[in-house]
């Protein structure tokens, strides 16, 4: 007898904390499902923005200039200071950037104008079509400015639209005050030089540069180190 009545209490003990852990699990069930429900409704209400409603980004953003290793693009624009167009080679006057503008700024018949921005070496090289001649040299993005060193070129004399622009797109290349990219649809390399003149690249096969003549992107294509 003194045997079964020392084991009641122990009996009473274990029933009690197994009711106890069933109470907890019980109640911590339910809590957990309504938590995970809150946060699907949560989530369900969080805004959903589509990148064609979102505002187009700084193309002034230094961060942006810095994505600019590996990328090609043909001169589409180029607007004066006093807010006159040159004549550009190549450009498309129906379309893209030289939309709305004199027939005088664009001269579609050319070969265009290009600028390849290259890492393909090692280092940092340009080169590309200036009008009439092939050149390279190198390029240094800092602080958000694309800049070139000294360039080299091809000397063949030209006349027309080409001949004309050489002279002063290389002379730019070598006094840009601010450079911007804009890297979504429509790609966009944007050069302010220190005199107020603004240059407009366009990334070649966009709507901007369909006025190039038919295989103008195949021979406007960067020259390739070593030829």
């Amino acid at each position: 007898m003194p045997h079964r009545s020392s084991a009641r209490p122990a009996a009473r003990k274990i029933a009690r904390l197994l009711v106890s852990r069933a109470s907890r699990v019980s109640c911590a069930a339910p809590l957990a499902a309504a938590a995970a429900a809150a946060l699907m409704l949560a989530a369900c209400k969080l805004p959903v923005h589509q990148p064609s409603s979102a505002p187009p980004p700084d193309p002034f953003n230094p961060a942006a200039t810095q994505l600019l290793d590996n990328t090609q693009w043909q001169l589409v624009e180029w607007k004066r200071a006093d807010g006159t167009l040159r004549a550009v080679p190549g450009a498309n006057t129906g379309d893209g950037a030289s939309a709305g503008t004199s027939s005088t700024a664009g001269a579609p018949g050319a070969r265009p104008v290009t600028l390849d921005l290259s890492t393909a070496s090692g280092q940092r090289r340009a080169s590309g079509f200036s009008g009439c001649n092939r050149y390279m040299g190198s390029y240094t993005l800092k602080n958000g400015l694309l800049s070139f060193g000294p360039l080299a070129g091809t000397r063949m004399a030209c006349v027309g639209a080409g001949g004309e622009i050489e002279g002063p797109y290389l002379d730019a290349l070598a006094h840009i005050q601010r450079s911007g990219a804009q890297m979504r649809e429509p790609q966009a390399l944007l050069l302010i030089l220190d005199n107020g003149d603004r240059l407009t690249f366009a990334h070649p096969g966009s709507s901007a540069t369909a006025g190039a003549p038919a295989g103008a992107s195949a021979a406007a294509a960067p020259a390739k180190q070593g030829e």
